[in-house]
């Protein structure tokens, strides 16, 4: 029989899959007000990207929360997607061990709060889910009845780590020297890695500070030097320096916090009021951040991820109001909310914009972005560009063989300027 209650739920899985003629929107999203502080992470280290590496013991943890005070029955399932992060033609059986629907069964209640939640973790591979080949994946969150309806989706990658990366972040670029931009010179060793031809076959991706908005691909290297490839002198390896990244804590509400003026208890929960911001484009404002990545801590938790309370955290940007344009709030904090409730509102009484979101209490970093008409957001005309910024930038080589139908990755790198 329980072959028979599954079906419904695979027949909407293949319908779902079916409709991929159509770009997906495959980016970390929440799609349910309901649920909040969606995080995918390296379990061993918090400063890596959520990679699973072949031949390490490394695992990717999925974790968000969900406002109620029971337990909803949720499931999830994978998707291989390929370098461009839209579904590949691969079937289940050849890209996962395991059959691609397991439920959620890792699951805690908040306590001493007052925001009640329930707590969701999903650590990759399982003995449900091994993912089989390499490449980017797709972990989509829903209801056990639903199938069809994804609350909330997270990026991840497995990565066979079958050539090395290494490289430079320098000021001095084919656009100026110790000025606005950055430019990063990158060499891809082979170490063996077959290739019919070195100058075609691979594709690589570079990205600044996890911010998928930043995106370059390059197709063709400089040269090549023996197993080497070399990219270089290339505007696609250019980015705006930026400036660091602004933070505050919430880990101690109501007591004092970093950059944290007041605190007032209003009905069922605390808000706190970060110190008002200014825009910063005439000087480069030095500080060691977490390069746009926020942290759960509770001061006197043991376990934060249910002992910290949501707070609502108000943004203020004093600047004038930007007619035409909209005022948008960055980093790891607000990347999986859609644009309307990360962008700011103008208080013309403040003469500066404002937003407040329901911040679970921790560390976190983010900046404010411009965004025109249908443009990207862009943190320059607020933040400024520095050439001494310190950036992270994410390097993915991929790799398609003749005839295949999916994307290898076949490293994953960090360069920076730090």
């Amino acid at each position: 029989m329980n072959h028979l209650r599954t079906l419904p739920a695979l027949l909407a899985l293949l319908l779902f899959l079916s409709t991929k003629a159509f770009a997906l929107d495959t980016r970390t999203r929440i799609f349910d007000p309901a649920f909040a502080s969606l995080k995918v992470s390296c379990q061993e280290d918090f400063w890596s990207d959520p990679v699973i590496r072949n031949g390490t013991d490394t695992h990717v943890v999925v974790s968000f929360d969900e406002f109620v005070d029971e337990v909803s029955h949720l499931r999830y399932r994978l998707l291989h997607c390929n370098a461009d992060w839209q579904p590949s033609n691969l079937v289940e059986a050849e890209y996962l061990d395991g059959f691609n629907l397991a439920p959620i069964e890792d699951y805690a209640f908040s306590y001493n709060t007052f925001v009640h939640f329930v707590n969701y973790r999903i650590v990759l591979p399982n003995e449900q889910m091994q993912p089989l080949v390499s490449g980017n994946y797709l972990l989509q969150v829903f209801p056990e009845e639903e199938p069809e309806r994804i609350l909330l989706q997270a990026r991840f990658s497995v990565s066979e780590e079958a050539v090395a990366v290494s490289g430079s972040v320098s000021g001095i670029t084919d656009r100026g020297v110790n000025d606005r931009y950055q430019q990063l010179q990158l060499m891809v060793d082979r170490l063996g890695f077959p290739l019919l031809n070195p100058m075609t076959d691979l594709l690589v991706t570079v990205e600044q500070n996890n911010d998928p908005t930043t995106l370059r691909s390059l197709t063709v290297p400089l040269r090549t030097e023996g197993q080497r490839m070399i990219y270089e002198h290339r505007n696609e390896l250019i980015f705006d320096a930026g400036n660091e990244f602004r933070r505050f804590e919430t880990v101690a509400v109501p007591l004092p916090c970093m950059r944290i003026d007041s605190s007032r208890y209003y009905s069922d929960r605390y808000t706190a009021f970060i110190t008002p911001d200014e825009e910063r484009t005439r000087n480069y404002f030095y500080d060691q951040t977490q390069q746009g990545r926020f942290l759960i801590r509770e001061h006197n938790s043991t376990d934060s991820d249910l002992g910290a309370d949501y707070v609502d955290t108000q943004f203020t940007l004093r600047i004038p109001e930007q007619i035409g344009a909209s005022v948008m709030l960055q980093g790891e904090l607000t990347q999986a909310l859609p644009d309307d409730k990360k962008t700011m509102v103008y208080d013309p009484m403040a003469a500066a914009y404002t937003l407040t979101l329901p911040l679970k209490q921790g560390s976190y970093n983010y900046r404010y972005a411009l965004k025109a008409g249908k443009g990207l957001p862009s943190p320059a005309p607020i933040e400024g560009n520095h050439y001494e910024t310190r950036n992270e930038y994410t390097v993915r080589v991929y790799y398609r063989a003749p005839g295949s139908r999916g994307d290898r990755l076949l490293s994953v790198s960090k360069i920076c300027n730090f």
